[in-house]
This record gives structure tokens, sequence and C-alpha cells, in this order.
């Protein structure tokens, strides 16, 4: 047969659920599976796999056969799932649209033969007409079998590593067609199966294979190194074929078959083959070789008591439009297959035929003796290809995978909860390697997607991205001697005095008047009760200012009509205390307020306090701190349903002052209840003091970004308890600043899933990030001329 018509030869005959019942009588389970990110896999991550692997299927039925498949095709990227709106999102949309990238599925079969035959001549036509009596019902056999396969698929999905989910009619008919329409889209066509080559429409076929135990070379493992990336003082893992995966780079299918017959019979075979060689081995020195190497493989299932014999079958099917590019992906393979120590089979004429159609899953009992190579089960799991892709999340900030460089959406929002308890992240770099880039990619596409910004800044890297969205934000900046026109105290009438709002209130007064204190429970009652009567004796203009007055002017008497005991409040030592911050006071000025103004910050969804005059003094610092706590409770966190982040831009600065700790502390705790996350971002994690305010905060951090940084990992992982994988990830960060496509690297950890992602961005992107140098300036200056910040960045790229 050397032209098959796919709809006269319709390899399937019914399909229940996931099960496939082929026209040869045989029984198939079909399923999609979800491997891990490609470099995501430490060494012992391998490991696990394969046990997994092993112990799934080394108890699976005699007769049954196991066929996994991987199929790698080169597509263009449509941008379809990236964000089209604004000004920004266009240009990243338009900038990857049409990017070349390999696309991967992975497939496992489970076939239950007729009457557990597994012994076929040399040549099986796939396509022999059967008699419709040969399907088998749903009968005990196929239960028992399904019962089975479910039991082992449960074991591998328990892995939590990788998820093989059951195939609907739909995925099945498509697969089949796609397989047998050779992978071409827009048209249906026949398959050509001439002595000489295998075409299907437009594209040509071939084949390599590992057929015989012979073509193993001393041993196979579970991971090899990975030269990309290992260099002289760390060691970066791949499975042991993964070069015939994703990096191969062409459109190819990767098929590892396992037959799962008689153990005794194949071990016999074994042992009389090895009995044939020693009595020829003085024959030739390719004799001796042989010899060598089933004795192997015989001393290492004899060793083993856990051993299960299987015969089994690798092969790599390629194809391309034109039939001259086949013996240069095949090169690309040969020498894949050489670092590994293998030797590959390669099948001409009626044997490539047979290969070709065979690796369809209907077919893949059909090969014969002497298409197979007999081993140990764990020996062959080595074959497996165990990872994929990067995987994008439905939503998220989009970052680059670091095999095509295309957008990959990770959700670092997680509002199910699936991967993190607390969204609250940080950002660690040394100066220089981006990281007021990075923030502001992260949070300008948060701001887009919805999510209100508070950004305290001590360097003005914020403003420019801002002015992108003219009518959505702030920036209120410290002036010395000025106000933030912040009034903690103001309400617009009693009503606002709710008991959340008593609670804030004397939470900031006893962060002003005893920071150095703990504060009791009475005393904690006995201000609010104070300022309860404050506000119903006082009828207006509400500050700091008229309550320091009011208790001054009612000190005598004040304690006693309230029932509160001396103890819980001394009115001499707050009067002192308090007295820096009103009248004529070296702080009063920080509480001028004749009106409160946060209604200016009410609306807006990115609000910039910019204190970069006050960052070298202690005392102003920690009061703006509360004044800008004070005036997120009563906006931003109003609405709880609203979703906000708070950013601390430029920490380190910041954390010179102890008790800066433990107000920033505070929000950690208070964003529990809100809808929202903090964010911070430092030089060096150990610009985190060492102590247990900055444990809490770490450990209420669980999406860490780290930049390249030349000093080395070590803190990070000693402080963040990193795995020695995330360290070899750490290590291998390289970033690329030339040629068209410039990227920066970053290691991304989201709960306990790590990896290297890459940050690519179009100019215009690049533009609005900017934060310094001649190239802002020019920017800046193009701005002050149109007063419209898309205008000038699109001037300023074109």
């Amino acid at each position: 047969m050397n032209k098959i018509n796919l709809l006269s030869y319709y390899p399937i005959v019914d399909i229940q659920e996931h099960v496939v019942f082929a026209n040869n009588g045989n029984v198939v389970l079909c399923f999609k599976g979800s491997l891990p990110e490609i470099y995501s896999l430490s060494e012992k991550d391998f490991e696990d796999i394969h046990g997994a692997w092993f112990q799934a299927i080394k108890s699976l039925p005699t007769g049954c056969v196991v066929h996994k498949q991987d199929v790698y095709l080169k597509k263009k990227y449509t941008s379809e799932q990236l964000p089209n709106k604004s000004f920004l999102e266009k240009a990243t949309h338009q900038h990857f649209k049409g990017r070349e990238f390999m696309e991967h599925q992975c497939y496992l079969f489970f076939i239950l033969t007729k009457n557990n035959a597994l012994n076929n001549s040399k040549y099986v036509n796939p396509f022999r007409k059967v008699s419709k009596s040969i399907v088998q019902e749903m009968d005990d056999t196929i239960s028992s079998f399904i019962g089975s396969v479910s039991d082992s698929v449960s074991f591998i999905n328990n892995s939590r590593k990788m998820t093989f989910t059951p195939m609907d009619a739909v995925g099945i008919h498509a697969l089949t067609n796609n397989f047998f329409n050779g992978f071409n889209h827009g048209f249906d066509t026949d398959i050509l199966l001439e002595k000489n080559s295998t075409n299907i429409g437009e594209h040509y076929f071939d084949v390599l294979s590992v057929n015989s135990e012979l073509c193993f070379g001393e041993s196979v493992q579970t991971s090899k190194t990975n030269e990309k990336f290992t260099s002289d003082d760390f060691v970066f893992h791949q499975g042991f074929i993964d070069g015939m995966g994703l990096t191969l780079n062409e459109n190819h299918i990767v098929n590892q078959i396992i037959y799962l017959d008689d153990k005794q019979k194949w071990r016999k075979q074994l042992d009389k083959k090895v009995e044939e060689l020693n009595k020829s081995s003085n024959f030739g020195s390719q004799n001796k070789v042989v010899l060598k190497k089933i004795q192997h493989i015989l001393d290492q299932i004899n060793a083993d008591d856990k051993a299960r014999v299987i015969r089994g079958h690798l092969n790599i099917i390629y194809w391309d439009k034109k039939p001259e590019n086949l013996e240069r992906i095949a090169s690309k393979i040969k020498t894949e297959f050489k670092e590994l120590d293998i030797i590959p089979y390669y099948p001409r004429g009626e044997e490539r035929k047979n290969y070709i159609l065979n690796s369809y899953f209907c077919f893949s009992s059909n090969f014969s003796n002497d298409d197979l190579y007999v081993t140990d089960l764990k020996h062959a799991l080595c074959l497996l290809i165990n990872n994929s892709n990067y995987k994008s999340d439905k939503t998220g900030i989009i970052f680059n995978d670091r095999e095509h460089n295309i957008p990959v959406l990770k959700d670092v929002w997680d509002e199910q909860k699936k991967r993190i308890k607390a969204r609250n992240f940080a950002i660690f770099a040394p100066t220089g390697e981006g990281k007021s880039f990075l923030a502001n990619n992260i949070l300008r596409q948060y701001f887009e997607s919805g999510v209100r910004l508070v950004v305290i800044d001590l360097g003005g890297s914020y403003t420019k991205f801002a002015k992108l969205y003219p009518k959505q934000y702030t920036v209120l900046r410290y002036e010395s001697g000025k106000n933030l026109g912040i009034n903690p105290f103001y309400i617009g009438n009693i009503e606002d005095l709710t008991p959340e709002r008593l609670e804030d209130l004397s939470v900031f007064l006893f962060e002003l008047f005893a920071s150095d204190l703990k504060v009791t429970k009475a005393q904690s009652v006995s201000v609010k009760k104070i300022l309860r009567h404050y506000y119903h004796q006082i009828s207006e203009d509400f500050s700091l200012n008229s309550f320091y007055e009011f208790i001054e002017t009612n000190k005598d008497s004040l304690l006693e009509q309230l029932k509160i005991h001396e103890d819980y409040f001394n009115i001499t030592n707050f009067l002192h205390i308090m007295s820096e911050y009103v009248g004529d006071g070296l702080y009063s000025f920080l509480f001028e307020v004749s009106e409160d103004q946060t209604y200016k910050i009410e609306d807006k969804r990115l609000i910039v306090f910019e204190l970069d005059e006050v960052k070298d003094n202690k005392e102003i610092l920690s009061v703006m701190l509360k004044l800008i706590k004070s005036a997120i409770q009563r906006t931003i966190w109003k609405n709880r349903a609203e979703k906000g982040i708070i950013l601390f831009d430029e920490f380190a600065k910041q954390l010179k002052f102890e008790n800066v700790l433990e107000s920033v502390e505070f929000y950690y705790q208070a964003i529990r209840k809100q809808n929202g996350a903090i964010g911070i971002i430092l030089q060096s994690i150990n610009q985190l003091p060492n102590n247990s305010t900055s444990a809490s905060i770490l450990e209420n951090t669980q999406v860490i970004y780290s930049l390249n940084n030349e000093k080395g990992y070590h803190e990070l992982q000693n402080r963040l308890n990193l795995s020695s994988h995330d360290l070899n990830q750490l290590k291998s960060i390289k970033n690329n600043l030339t040629g068209p496509r410039k990227y920066t690297e970053m290691f991304i950890k989201i709960g306990k899933e790590s990896n290297i992602f890459r940050l690519e961005v179009p100019k215009q992107v690049y533009a609005a990030y900017l934060t310094d140098g001649k190239e802002n300036e020019d920017i800046m200056q193009l701005y002050e001329k149109h007063q419209n910040m898309e205008k000038a960045i699109t001037e300023y790229t074109s």
C-alpha cells in the first residue's frame, strides 16, 4: 500500500469517553499530559519523576503497551492572550506577534491488545481490513484494565510534578487527523509511501530509532549535565534525552513505546543470546562488544529484585517542507544521540513506512521483536521526556520564557491561593541591574488590570510611567518645612467615627507618643475613650493640634470624668512628648493643616509619595510613614473588594531607622485583611536586619524576584531557605543587552515554584520605564514640549 486515504481506512471504530476501540481489536486509554516547565527541575526532581513512572508502570498487566508521545510543532506566537487596550499594551501585543516558538503537546496511551498478542511478524499493515466482530465489547477484562490504568495515572498525578488528564473524543479525533494529515493545515491530504520517501501533503517525513539493546552505550541515567548553563561552580541538570525535545527546534515527534509482556520469556532470550555469543566471541571484536553490552543488561536485571524486564522502542519522526532539510535535522538528532552514547538505527523503505505508521497510538502494538530492545523498565524510563514549555496562566504579569523569548503570563496575585497564601513580593538586585525597571513593569501591568497602587518612593522612579495616565495619578512630594496635607483626625461627620476609625487613630497616636513602649489593652481602651469624648465635645476643625489643646484644657477632670485610672494614661507624659508636633514644636509643620487633602487621593488609582528630601531624617520619615498609613487606611483600604498594592522603593534607606521596620510590619499584618499586597525593593537581603520583625516580613513574602548579582546569592539562599536548584538557577542568570532582542534574566519564585524568566520589552515600554540617563532626559524634554507622555514616547521611538 503506497497511498493511504484516511477516510477509507479510519482506524477508530468507537470512542467511549477516553477509551478508544480500534479497528484492529486494540483498546486504548488516552491521556493528555501537563509536564513541569523546562529548566525548573533539579537532579533530585528528575530522580523522583523517574521513580514515580516506575511505580506507576511496573504493576500494569502483562500484554499492556504504554506509549508516550511528545509532539513538537513550529508555531508563530499570535499574541491573542495578551491585553491590547492601552498604549503600552498595544506596543507589547504587536512586538511579540508572529514570533516563532515550539509548541509541545504530550500524550500518554495505554493499549490493551487483542488476546495479549505482542509477537508480531516483521511488517504489519495497520490498515488491513478487520471484521467488525473483532472489536471488543466493554467486558470484565477491559474493566479490569481500565482500573489498573486509573491506578497508574493516579500515582503519576500524585507525584505533583506531572498531571495526566483523560482526553475526549474531539481531542482524540483531532490528534488522529493531524497525525495522518502530516500536520498540514488548511487542507486534507493523502499519505504517499514511496520507497525512497514518505510525504504527506507539503511535508516530507523521516525517522530515526532505538530498536535494539545494541544501540545503547555504557549506561543511561535519569538526568545529565546541561552544558549551556553549567559553569565551574555549579551544575545545571536536564533530563537524559531532553536534547530531543524543545531545544531541537524542529518539527518532530518523540515516541517512547514500552511492551509489558512475559518477563521470563525475554530474560531467557537474553540468556540464550549470551550463550550464543560466548561460543562465537572469538570470531571478532564486534561480537565481544555485543556480548559485553547484553551481559551488562542481564547483570543489572539479575541484581535487582524489583526489575521488570520489558521490550521497548524509541523513535523520532521528523519532517520539513524541503526534503533536502531532512539530512540536516537527522544530523542534529544524531549529534544528540552521540552525546548520550547511543547509536540510532536509520530505517529505509518498507521499514521506515512501518515505523511511521505504527507510531500512531492505535497501532503501536505492531512492532516486531526485531524493532524492540530488551531491557529493564528502569532503564527504559530514562528515555522519557519529562518537561515542557513555560506555562502561561490565564491572567497575570507578562514575562518571557527562556527558550523562545515569547510572553508568559504569571499569576502572581493568585486570587484562588493555589500557590501562595500571601501575595506580598520582594525584588532583590544591586544598583544598575534594573530593579526599578522590573518594578515599573510589574506595577504598570497591575495598574492596567485595575489594581490600585501606592508607591512610597525615595528615588523618583515612577513619575514618568504615571504621566501616561494623567487623570488617574497624583504625586505627593515632601518639601522641607511643609506638610503632606494629610490630617488623620479629619472626619466629614460624626457617622464616620466607626470603631475601626477609633482603633486606627489610637494606633497612630501610640506610634507617635509611645513608639518605644509595649501598649497594654488598658492603655488602648483609655485612648479610644478620650478620642471618642473629644469628637463628641468638639464639633469642627478636628486636628492633632485641636486634640492636644482639648486634653491640655481638660487635663484636671478628663480621667475622672471618663473613669480612667491615671496608670492607664499619663497625661503629663502625653502632653510633653506631643508638644513637639503642635504649636511652635519642632515638627509642628507636619500637622499644620486647615483641611484634610486626602480627598485628592481618594479617586486616584496611582498614588506616589515622594520622600526623597526626607530620607535622612529619622523623625520626619517616621511621622511621614505614619501619616501615609493613615491616608491609606482611609482611602485605599476603605473598599476591601478593590485590589491594592503598596510598594516601598529604596527600602534600605528607610530601614536605617528601627521604628520604620515595625511600621512596615504593621502593613504586612493589616494587608491580610485587605485584598492587597506589599512590595519591597532591596539591593541585598542583608539590608534587612536579621531579627524577628524581618523574619516575619520575609515569611509573609511569597513572591521573590532576584536579578543578576555578581557578589553571589548565598545570603539570599540562607535567609529565604532556597533549595540548591534555586541557587543553581540564580547562578545561571545571564543578561543580553546587545543585538535586536535585548533582555534581562531574573529568578522568580512563586510559593514553591521557581524558574528563570526573561524580560524583553518593545522600545515604547523601554522608554516609559527609563529612570535616568541621557535617553530619559530627551524623553522628558519632549514631554515638556507636548505635555503628553504618550506623544513624547511615540516621537522619541519613531
